[in-house]
């Protein structure tokens, strides 16, 4: 009734966008020495885009529409629509903005540019937030490319050779897979136009007369959407992406860069196409397989990396496959496990870099070998550590066993038993490459003479409590969500609904 007499129908999607897009602007004109504007401007726009967000998630569950649209080209207009699937992704990129702003504000304490750095964070917020509002797929194409070029300065901020050449490999590839998805998008749209993303898709008309022209249009997206989505091969920017500021590593895995390639798979699949054309036209099988092989390759990788952060960025390309292979399915149980899974790595994998940037910051800690007896030094980041890795494993109740669960009987429901042998496979990968880091940290032998303190060795805490503070609460509600898996206004519940909109049961 609120919304109503408001006229927020048409407006709210629109100020979701805004609500981060204008703090962002106003921060470039900001100097150095402004902290504390600069951090009110940051926290004043992430509560907004929380409360404006809730009111949508009120009014979506009441069977409110909400929709904004600006004409742009003929037959395919700007369409902002909040629907929910769109309401999944963005509840998650705002709450973990929010955990990822207080984090970064204590990471980069007394550190040049970041005015440059948060105004650049607000805009990558603001155009994840497009892309997951956007209602037709040139406005996805369009807000899918001012993420890449929102996100490309946060790679390079520090501004060293290496992160200079991490960047060019992030634009070389990323541009490259817009211009495929531009491809795909251009094709699809002489064949059916671009009208708004319809749950079960809008093709079945087009199957019998433009099936292969369908075919390799889907492929073109699909090709195009793996690159940010990390699929084997077009996966080799992310390592190398992982020299940025861990803030931005977690934004790349957690929020933005790899969710929206993720989130755009979905909506082909689901909104554009269908499951019933899809399965017609042969679709779905082999980006089953891409993504089988992609969950196997990026554990093999993860095991073989030294480095914290490298052995983060290949649990990254595996885990972010799960959601693909949940699509890919092309059943029910299987989508639920692959949606929702979009929003449990988002929450396991932040706390993991959250305690990469924590160990690196405080303790000067960057490979695996110099682990040994962090619990000791650092018990409460140890501690958040240690869930994230166990709910990457999917040992429950932690929110990776509940998403892992649901493919598993998705896969049963669909015939497709080979892939409970990918999931064991991958969920033993995953314990190699977690397990010898949680037992260096809580039984290794500290090396206490090659610890260099770093920015808060007089701290009464282990660490400046901005940093440890949103470690704490991502890992608590990685635990909330699979403890609490059955409400109706859990994850899980929300994506059961959208679901049943999908496959209009």
């Amino acid at each position: 009734m609120l919304l109503q007499l408001l006229q927020w129908s048409s407006l709210l999607p629109l100020l979701i966008v805004f609500s981060s897009l204008l703090p962002g602007l106003l921060i470039f004109t900001l100097r150095e020495d402004q902290h504390r504007l600069r951090t009110l401007m940051n926290l004043s726009g992430v509560v907004l885009k929380l409360v404006l967000v809730s009111l949508m998630l009120y009014g979506v569950s009441q069977g409110q529409d909400f929709r904004f649209e600006l004409p742009f080209l003929a037959n395919a207009p700007l369409v902002l629509h909040g629907d929910a699937l769109s309401l999944q992704f963005i509840t998650l990129s705002s709450v973990l903005w929010l955990a990822t702003t207080i984090y970064a504000i204590g990471y980069l304490e007394g550190s040049p540019l970041r005015s440059r750095f948060f105004g650049y964070f607000s805009l990558c917020v603001s155009a994840t937030v497009g892309l997951a509002l956007a209602g037709n797929l040139i406005t996805f194409l369009l807000f899918y490319e001012l993420l890449t070029l929102a996100t490309f300065p946060l790679v390079v901020h520090r501004g060293t050779p290496e992160a200079l050449r991490a960047g060019r490999v992030y634009l070389a590839y990323t541009l490259g897979g817009g211009t495929i998805l531009l491809m795909g998008v251009a094709l699809l749209h002489s064949l059916a136009g671009t009208p708004d993303f319809v749950a079960g898709g809008y093709l079945d008309t087009y199957v019998g007369e433009q099936g292969l022209s369908l075919q390799i249009a889907f492929f073109l997206m699909v090709a195009g959407l793996g690159v940010k989505a990390a699929l084997v091969p077009l996966h080799s920017w992310l390592p190398q992406a992982m020299v940025a500021p861990a803030p931005v590593s977690a934004l790349l895995h957690a929020v933005a860069v790899v969710k929206a390639g993720a989130f755009g798979i979905i909506r082909v699949v689901y909104d554009v196409y269908g499951v019933q054309a899809s399965s017609l036209l042969s679709l779905t099988f082999p980006l089953l397989v891409l993504a089988a092989l992609t969950i196997v390759y990026g554990s093999i990788r993860a095991l073989q990396q030294n480095d914290l952060k490298k052995r983060l960025a290949f649990s990254t390309v595996s885990q972010v496959s799960y959601i693909t292979l949940g699509v890919a399915l092309a059943g029910p149980m299987a989508a639920i496990g692959g949606i929702v899974h979009l929003v449990h790595q988002g929450l396991m994998k932040v706390t993991l870099f959250f305690c990469a940037g924590n160990f690196a910051e405080t303790l000067g800690v960057h490979r695996i070998q110099e682990m040994n007896g962090l619990g000791r030094r650092m018990p409460w980041t140890m501690t958040a550590f240690t869930i994230g890795a166990l709910g990457m494993i999917g040992v429950p109740p932690i929110a990776g066993f509940i998403s892992k669960w649901y493919l598993g009987l998705g896969a049963l429901e669909v015939g497709q038993d080979w892939v409970l042998l990918i999931l064991l496979g991958s969920g033993l990968l995953n314990a190699a490459y977690f397990l010898p880091l949680v037992y260096r940290g809580w039984f290794g032998e500290p090396a206490t003479d090659k610890w260099k303190e770093r920015h808060w060795p007089g701290s009464r805490l282990e660490t400046h409590w901005m940093l440890l503070i949103p470690t704490l609460a991502t890992a608590l509600l990685a635990v909330l969500v699979g403890v609490f898996a059955g409400s109706l206004v859990s994850p899980l519940g929300w994506t059961q609904f959208i679901v049943a909109q999908e496959f209009r049961l």
